[in-house]
C-alpha cells in the first residue's frame, strides 16, 4: 500500500502526538492512529520529516489490528514517503511503545512483511522474530533468473572497481551485501544511490558494505533505499548474517556492529527464523501543529 496523496495544509494529523525514538541509532518516529481512520499522505510524511527535531529514517504508523492476537497493524514509511516492508529497529521501538501503555512483554504486530513477535529482554532491550529470509531470485526481487543468490555479479564494478559480487537476500526488504576489507575505503554517500538503483533490482535495493571481523562479529554500513545512509538497519543486519552463514563466513549467531550500535542476530536452525535483539531509546514526544503543514501551501 502506498500513502494517499491529498490533504496538505489542513492536515488531519494536526494535534496528534508523535513519539521520537531510536533503535541502535536508527532514527524512528511512532505515530499512533489506532483510534482514527486516517492514512498519512506522502506530503504529510515529508512535512513531518522536515520539521524541527523530527527528521527520521523510518516512521512507524500504528493502525487498529487486522488480525486476532496482534496489537497493531504497522505501516512503515521511509523519509521520502515510500513504504518499507520491514524495519527491525523500528519494530523494537513499537514494542517498547506498546509495553509502556500496558501490553504484555511478549506481543505480536502485523507489518507488510508479516506478523512479527516481539519480546522484552530488559528495560530497554527487545528481541524481534524477523521471520524467514528469502533467497530465490524472484523473492529478492532480481531482474534475471539465477540459481544461486549467494554471490551475484550485479555489475557493481562499473560503479566502483573494488566492489565484487553481492550476496542477495530478502528480509522483508531487498538487500544486496558487498563484502569488503575496509568499510572506510568507500564513499557510501556516492556509491549507495547508484547501487540502490542498479537495473537488476526492479524494486531497488538496500545496500550494505560488510566486513567479517570474526566468525561471531560482522561490521556493517548501510545505504537504505528511500532513506540514505543510516546509523543502523535491522533488516540489513539480518540479511548480512544469513548471507555470511550461507557463504561459510560466520556462525548462526553473531554481533553485528553498525555506526549507531550493536545488534545480536541469530538464524535459528529449528525453523529458519531470524531473531534480532537490540536496544531502544526514548527521546521525546511532540504534538504536530499546523505550522508544520502550512508551509506546503506556500
Amino acid at each position: 500500500m502506498n500513502a494517499i496523496n491529498q490533504r496538505v495544509g489542513n492536515s488531519d494529523l494536526i494535534g496528534r502526538v508523535i513519539t521520537r525514538m531510536n533503535g541502535a541509532g536508527n532514527k524512528i518516529l511512532i505515530l499512533d492512529l489506532r483510534t482514527v481512520d486516517i492514512v498519512p499522505t506522502v506530503q504529510e510524511i515529508q512535512s513531518i520529516q522536515s520539521g524541527n527535531g523530527l527528521a527520521f529514517d523510518q516512521m512507524m504508523v500504528l493502525f487498529k489490528p487486522r488480525l486476532r492476537g496482534t496489537k497493531a497493524f504497522v505501516r512503515i514509511y521511509n523519509n521520502d514517503g515510500s513504504e518499507a516492508g520491514a524495519c527491525g529497529n523500528g519494530t523494537r521501538c513499537v514494542a517498547w511503545f506498546l509495553v509502556r501503555e500496558g501490553a504484555e512483554k511478549t506481543l505480536r504486530v502485523e507489518t507488510a512483511a508479516g506478523v512479527l513477535e516481539c519480546e522484552q529482554q530488559g528495560a530497554l532491550s527487545y528481541r524481534v522474530d524477523m521471520g524467514e529470509p528469502h533467497f530465490d531470485w524472484r523473492d529478492i526481487p532480481f531482474r534475471d533468473r539465477i540459481d544461486d543468490t549467494r554471490q551475484v555479479d550485479v555489475n557493481a564494478r562499473a560503479i566502483d572497481t573494488r566492489l565484487g559480487e553481492a550476496s542477495l537476500a530478502n528480509m522483508g526488504n531487498p538487500h544486496a551485501i558487498f563484502w569488503v576489507d575496509d568499510l572506510s575505503a568507500f564513499d557510501l554517500s556516492t556509491i549507495g544511490p547508484l547501487l540502490e538503483e542498479l537495473p537488476v533490482f526492479p524494486d531497488k535495493a538496500n545496500v550494505s558494505l560488510a566486513k567479517i571481523e570474526a566468525r561471531e562479529h560482522i561490521s556493517l554500513r548501510v545505504w537504505e533505499r528511500g532513506v540514505g545512509i543510516t546509523k543502523a538497519c535491522g533488516s540489513a543486519a539480518c540479511a548480512a548474517l544469513v548471507s555470511a552463514v550461507r557463504l561459510g563466513k560466520a556462525e548462526r549467531k553473531a554481533r553485528v556492529s553498525l555506526p549507531g550500535g550493536n545488534l545480536t542476530i541469530e538464524w535459528r536452525p529449528s525453523d529458519s527464523h531470524v531473531l534480532m535483539t537490540g536496544p531502544v531509546e526514548f527521546e521525546a514526544e511532540t504534538v504536530l501543529d499546523a505550522s508544520l503543514f502550512d508551509k506546503d501551501d506556500a
